[in-house]
This record gives structure tokens, C-alpha cells and sequence, in this order.
């Protein structure tokens, strides 16, 4: 199945996306798309829905994030080797962890403001893990039974913010609009192998990222057993999983966004994101 949440900011409704592409309203069914609906039962009455039976939704809305009331949202740097090749870091021994503020959620397709004072406003596409179960030291060979499905993740940053300014890199992750997720879920039997993903973005037209999971220094299983060690996972959370080379900080020069400029990315079979770029404190900015 693909599961998406479409409306205004803060009024979302549940829905579905029927085998002919077209969106189908699931508000009469659950109320959201939250933690307790995406556990392996939830899925398994909504996967025995007709979806014939449920109302077409009119027009081309708004997608928000497919899940509602994330709890927790855990990055995983340098997770692929040409990656951290780029930004002139050693390939981790252990998986680096960081978290991403939630308030930085949101839809597939919503403007990305560059915050104040940014200079190195940065880009990466990432293969995003939703947690269905609660998972707590999970051995790797049951992980991905936890797994709800998964999603396209633009994990931005401001590298000036993450690099240069002291402390944890959150800061530099954290900012309003740095976490488009969606455009839905796509739930983990129609995702044969999450290692054998391709993934892409491009700005501008240009693409500068082109990669594929199967060369993630720690696979998705391996993340969610090695993360659950240190942190009970619940029903919602997200794991960001890491991005391929071709961010603007490892290019020479680097390069970084600007007002006007336009994100698009996606992962095979779990569709595709467009961002506009624009100012702090443009009037369409929020």
C-alpha cells in the first residue's frame, strides 16, 4: 500500500493511493495516520480494504508528511562511504546518530525557507524508515518485521550551523522546513529489498546526487537492531538513513542554495519530491 495524509498544515486527513495512482479518502476509516494505525495489525485491516470502496479526493492537494504525531526523527550520518569521502570524514566503524528537530517536518512538496544568517544551505536525499512497532533491542534478523514502510527523505542542513557553530550537528539540521517527508509510505511488502533502492536529486534541473542503498555502510536492519540498543523506538518514529555523494558541501566549489532555486528528488518505487527555495522572511515563505 501507499499511505498519505493531504490537506492544509495542521488539518491533514488519512488517505490511500488506489493501483491506478489516484488519491482515496481514508477519514472514514481511521482518523490519522499515527503510530497506532501503522502497527503490523493496522496495516493488515487496512491492506483488506476494497480500496473502490472509498471516496475519490477531488483536485491536485496539498500532501503533508505520511505520518502524524512523529515522536522522534534519528539521522544517521556518513552512512554512505562515497559520502563521507566527499566531506573528507572517515567511513564510521559504529553508525553516527543525531536527532532532527520535528518541528522541521514536513510535506513532500512544501517551500524550504533558508533560515536567517544561512550561508551554506545544503541539500540530501535520504531513504526514510518508519517504525510500526515498538522496538527495543531488536536482533537484526527480526528488525525489519518493526518496519511500517518507507519514505523519501530530503534531510537539509545548514552546514555552517552543523560544522562551524560548536556543539551537535542539530543545529545545523534542525531549522524550520529542513525535513520534507513523503509524498506517502509506501508499507514494507511492496519494498522488496530496501538495499536495492535507487535514489536521486537534482536542483535546477541539474542532478547532482545519484546513488543507490545497496552501498549504505549499515544497511536498514542493521540501523534499526544498532539504534534500538540505545533508545526505544515507538510506533511513528522516523530514521533518516544517510545520503549518497553529490551534496553541495563536497563539491568544488561547494555549492549551496539559493532563493529560487528548485529541489527535486525521489527513490525508486516510493515516488519523488519538488521543493521551491526561498528566503527567510519572504511573504510565501510559510
Amino acid at each position: 500500500m501507499k499511505l498519505a495524509r493531504y490537506g492544509a498544515p495542521g488539518q491533514e486527513k488519512p488517505g490511500l493511493i488506489d493501483g491506478e495512482g489516484r488519491l482515496r479518502d481514508l477519514s472514514g476509516v481511521v482518523p490519522d495516520l499515527s503510530g497506532d494505525v501503522i502497527g503490523n495489525e493496522g496495516l493488515r485491516r487496512l491492506a483488506a480494504i476494497d480500496p473502490a470502496t472509498l471516496p475519490l479526493v477531488a483536485g491536485t492537494p496539498r500532501y503533508g508528511a505520511p505520518v502524524a504525531g512523529i515522536g522522534k526523527m534519528i539521522c544517521v550520518g556518513m552512512n554512505y562511504a562515497d559520502h563521507a569521502a566527499e566531506t573528507g570524514a572517515p567511513v564510521p566503524e559504529q553508525p553516527v546518530l543525531f536527532m532532527k528537530a520535528t518541528t522541521a517536518i514536513g510535506g513532500p512538496n512544501d517551500t524550504v525557507v533558508i533560515p536567517l544568517d544561512s550561508v551554506k544551505t545544503d541539500w540530501e536525499v535520504e531513504l526514510g524508515v518508519i517504525i510500526g512497532e515498538v522496538t527495543r533491542h531488536v536482533p537484526v534478523e527480526a528488525a525489519l518485521k518493526h518496519v511500517a514502510g518507507y519514505a523519501v527523505i530530503n534531510d537539509l542542513s545548514e552546514r555552517a550551523f552543523q560544522l562551524e557553530h560548536g556543539g551537535q550537528w542539530v543545529k545545523g539540521k534542525s531549522c524550520d522546513t529542513f525535513g520534507p517527508i513523503g509524498p506517502w509510505l509506501v508499507t514494507r511488502d511492496e519494498v522488496a529489498d530496501p538495499q536495492d533502492l535507487s535514489l536521486w536529486l537534482e536542483v535546477n534541473g541539474h542532478r547532482y546526487q545519484n546513488g543507490n542503498t545497496r552501498t549504505m555502510v549499515f544497511g536498514v536492519a542493521q540501523l534499526v537492531s544498532y539504534i534500538s540498543r540505545y533508545m526505544t523506538l515507538m510506533p511513528g518514529d522516523v530514521i533518516s538513513t544517510g545520503t549518497p555523494a553529490g551534496v553541495g558541501l563536497g563539491l568544488k566549489p561547494p555549492t549551496y542554495l539559493k532563493p529560487g532555486d528548485v529541489i527535486e528528488l525521489g527513490i525508486e518505487g516510493l515516488g519523488r519530491q519538488r521543493q521551491d527555495v526561498v528566503a527567510y522572511g519572504d511573504r510565501n515563505a510559510w
